[in-house]
């Protein structure tokens, strides 16, 4: 895979969603999703889900809400 082609989206409540990085690193994709997965809006429930994906629009890293790391399924197995 190369640089810059990781992209970040946070999901609200009310099913909208904020795309938080565009074509950024893997490196700094991860250091984004663990911002918006620890931050205040997660921990009062107003983030549901954060999800990681490729240049492919394929999802390579997904959170939820009272559930934590639900794909990949390694890193979930990491969490229990």
């Amino acid at each position: 895979m190369s640089q810059g082609e990781f992209s970040v989206y946070q999901f609200f409540p009310n099913e909208q969603y904020e795309k938080v990085r565009a074509f950024v690193s893997a490196e700094e994709a991860v250091t984004a999703a663990e911002h918006y997965t620890n931050n205040v809006a997660s921990r009062m429930g107003l983030t549901q889900r954060v999800i990681i994906t490729d240049g492919g629009d394929n999802i390579v890293f997904e959170w939820l809400q009272g559930k934590g790391i639900v794909f990949p399924p390694d890193m979930s197995k990491e969490q229990a």
